[in-house]
């Protein structure tokens, strides 16, 4: 009868019998339901509690003592650790901002670290151990952690202008196949040391600029412009029709680092990887493969130590003709 609330639909005749129908619970179920959320808006998604902007999960609670948020910043790098926090502080790594853990047992680093970073206005947050373990992707981060802002490249008329600025022939280092962090770092430093108007990335299957770079690299980092290419190769070739001479460094090189007649020259080094060198098609590009003799038994260098006697040698041969 009309009003009865535990009626379920009406009686359909078939076949088979009478049978109850739906009360119209199935149409409106095939009905559409809209748009689909974001993920950062769905609650039983992953992405909505890294949204959150919570140090302590998706609770909506703010971290102990009205601290910003410990949530890592898209794009951005951390260093952990107390030792590593401390020394990048002292660098004057760009930072922006120090995390430290809820109730931390202070040392004198910790004491250290909390001084350097005020004085440099850095926000200070606090997080509880489980969020700085998952900043910190579970590395040991000893309750603090450093925030480095996603490194900003320079383009490669860039590094020729900072040439052009110190009236200098430019003198590039390109790295072709490097993957390691702490290579790069110390291959900074050589290019600071010897002269160099900057460094030459590929986008693919290479080191990029890190905060493991930057803790090897200490204040050379900040000094020496890094650019990031698509393709190292065409780079290298349109350096070429710019009146730069490619100069591969590799093991079995046409002449030695001491016979560097195109020193004095618009330069780029080509540095390969260790133990794979040069690519084949670096090589080919090069107008000249050069080698570092060695008298003893070692059959290859660490890449940054072979960059770091290249860039010395030709820093050499500018010097004795006036142009370093």
């Amino acid at each position: 009868m009309a009003g009865n609330s535990s009626r379920r639909g009406a009686v359909r005749k078939g076949k088979k019998g009478a049978t109850v129908g739906s009360g119209g619970v199935r149409r409106r179920a095939l009905e559409g339901k809209g748009p689909t959320p974001r993920a950062e808006d769905r609650p039983a998604h992953k992405a909505y509690k890294g949204a959150s902007g919570s140090a302590g999960g998706s609770t909506g609670r703010r971290a102990p003592g009205g601290a910003k948020s410990a949530r890592k910043q898209l794009g951005s790098d951390q260093v952990a650790g107390r030792n590593s926090v401390l020394e990048a502080l002292r660098e004057d790594v760009p930072a922006t901002k120090l995390t430290v853990m809820v109730r931390l047992d202070t040392d004198e680093r910790v004491g250290e670290i909390m001084r350097l970073a005020t004085a440099r206005g850095l926000p200070i947050a606090e997080a509880t151990r489980t969020d700085l373990d998952r900043m910190t992707d579970h590395s040991v981060h000893q309750g603090v952690a450093l925030t480095i802002p996603p490194y900003e490249y320079a383009e490669v008329d860039e590094l020729l202008s900072i040439a052009a600025d110190r009236f200098e022939p430019p003198l590039l280092v390109a790295l072709d196949g490097i993957t390691d962090p702490r290579n790069l770092g110390a291959i900074l430093r050589s290019a600071d040391a010897f002269g160099a108007h900057g460094v030459i990335l590929p986008e693919r299957r290479s080191v990029s600029m890190t905060a493991s770079v930057w803790k090897v690299a200490a204040g050379a980092a900040g000094r020496i412009r890094v650019a990031q290419v698509t393709n190292l190769n065409r780079t290298l070739t349109s350096l070429k029709e710019q009146g730069v001479f490619v100069l591969g460094l590799d093991a079995e090189g046409d002449v030695t680092t001491r016979e560097l007649e195109l020193g004095t020259q618009p330069v780029a080094l080509v540095v390969g990887a260790e133990g794979k060198g040069l690519s084949r098609l670096a090589r080919e590009i090069s107008d000249q493969v050069v080698s570092i003799p060695m008298g003893g038994r070692a059959e290859s260098l660490n890449a940054s130590v072979a960059a770091a006697i290249a860039l010395y040698e030709l820093s050499g041969v500018r010097e004795s003709q006036g142009l370093g």
